[in-house]
């Protein structure tokens, strides 16, 4: 029986990974971003997720205009609904006080298939 996800915006990926034949049982590297209004909030957010240990790229790119700057924080998981669910609210909790958003996530199901 097929692993069943919450009816959800992370569930419905996560659904059309599996169904896409994904191995949802490897990990990978998991990016999800966050969206700020300048460099410098955007860069309080990277250094405190470098220093957790995660890749972090952050430069602005203006696809939310009110908030131009993404951080991209690169995390080695397994894609479960809860570890992505959780990563991504404590990356949003970190980001509101900072004036930042979270912006959706994205991963790869090896080394050249994009989701």
């Amino acid at each position: 029986m097929p692993q069943e996800f919450p009816d959800d915006e992370n569930g419905d990926v996560l659904r059309r990974m599996r169904d896409s034949g994904d191995d949802l049982s490897r990990p990978r590297i998991v990016d999800f971003t966050t969206v700020f209004p300048d460099q410098e909030r955007a860069r309080q957010l990277a250094e405190m997720y470098e220093s957790r240990g995660c890749v972090v790229a952050v430069k602005y790119s203006g696809v939310v205009p009110e908030l131009p700057w993404d951080v991209t924080v690169s995390n080695f998981m397994v894609p479960t609904y809860q570890a992505i669910t959780d990563f991504e609210n404590g990356l949003g909790a970190s980001a509101e006080p900072l004036g930042g958003r979270s912006d959706g996530w994205g991963c790869f199901e090896g080394p050249n298939v994009v989701h």
